[in-house]
């Protein structure tokens, strides 16, 4: 079957026509190589009262012709604010949008492509708003990405990556953590941070200071009660007393070589997401546990494409949640 293509002008002209002369919407069908349900739908469509004119029914065509394009996704106004309040309130991407949408079967649907291309054309800008708008609230703002190497002491380790389970390298159970801190002001208070390799579930506390005696106290009672088989972290000095860890609770810990956070990646990248909240330079003293935990129930309820657009919340406790 060949494609369809509208009727011309033409093509109406000829039909006014062999209408006036008797001929039957089959035979003017033939006639035209048409269907004769289009010929018949043209007549139904665009006579008036019981008189078809060719250039009536195409001027009919024409207006039909400017209200039936699509119309564009973001002048839904609910769906328009449930994009805004993603990135804004809770800094998810684009893409985490478009996907937990679509993950949740919503009503709504959208690509993540449309939505930086609203970005970009200020789609979101509210009245009298100028500037960039909310594409500010993404989290790389457009900046390039410079990479930085650890300038880390020397511990003594347990164990090497490179003798981690499989079970943990392939991310097949809930319980293999990576570990790190995050440091505010010089000389104060930090995050210890733990994220799940399986489900990216982050578990963070504040630790007094960014000595191995804080650091320990903070990783244990963050450990206490969670399901653990290996630990990662790296070779900071902040970690130099792991063994007693392991010692009163046989948790296995492992390192990679030095100056490779790529090996802990999973932990790297969750750390990059508390940066939007806690920049560097930020004294972490002044902020309250209360915060640091809404962030991380913030982080660990926001969908990952890696995933599926399900959220860590939902994998790491086996529920469904719905955020949309």
């Amino acid at each position: 079957m060949s494609n369809y293509h509208h009727l011309t002008l033409m093509e109406r002209e000829m039909i006014m026509l062999w209408l006036s002369h008797g001929w039957s919407v089959t035979a003017i069908a033939d006639y035209l190589g048409r269907n004769k349900s289009t010929i018949s739908r043209e007549i139904k469509r665009n006579s008036y009262q019981t008189f078809y004119r060719a250039s009536t029914a195409q001027g009919k065509y024409e207006t039909r012709r400017l209200t039936c394009r699509m119309q564009p996704k973001l002048s839904n106004e609910a769906l328009k604010e449930t994009v805004r309040e993603k990135i804004e309130v809770y800094q998810w991407s684009p893409e985490q949008i478009a996907g937990r949408l679509k993950h949740e079967n919503s009503e709504y649907s959208i690509s993540y492509s449309t939505i930086y291309r609203a970005l970009h054309k200020k789609v979101f800008n509210r009245k009298g708003e100028y500037g960039r708008g909310l594409i500010l609230k993404l989290r790389r703002k457009g900046k390039n990405v410079r990479r930085k190497f650890e300038k880390r002491g020397k511990i003594i380790i347990s164990n090497r990556i490179e003798d981690r389970p499989e079970e943990a390298n392939k991310r097949l159970r809930i319980g293999d953590w990576e570990g790190d801190t995050v440091a505010g002001v010089f000389n104060k208070s930090c995050l210890v941070t733990l994220t799940d390799r399986r489900s990216r579930f982050l578990l963070s506390k504040k630790s007094r200071s960014k000595l191995s005696d804080d650091v320990n106290e903070v990783m244990s009672s963050l450990l206490k009660g969670q399901p653990v088989f290996t630990v990662t972290l790296d070779r900071g000095k902040e970690f130099a007393r792991h063994a007693e860890i392991t010692k009163e609770t046989g948790i296995e810990f492992y390192f990679p070589a030095p100056h490779q956070p790529w090996a802990r990646g999973t932990n790297e990248n969750t750390n990059g997401l508390l940066r939007e909240y806690f920049p560097k330079g930020k004294d972490i003293t002044q902020m309250t546990d209360k915060l640091v935990e809404q962030v991380v129930y913030n982080l660990n309820t926001r969908p990952r494409k890696c995933l599926g657009y399900a959220t860590p919340y939902e994998v790491f406790y086996s529920t469904t949640l719905h955020l949309t």
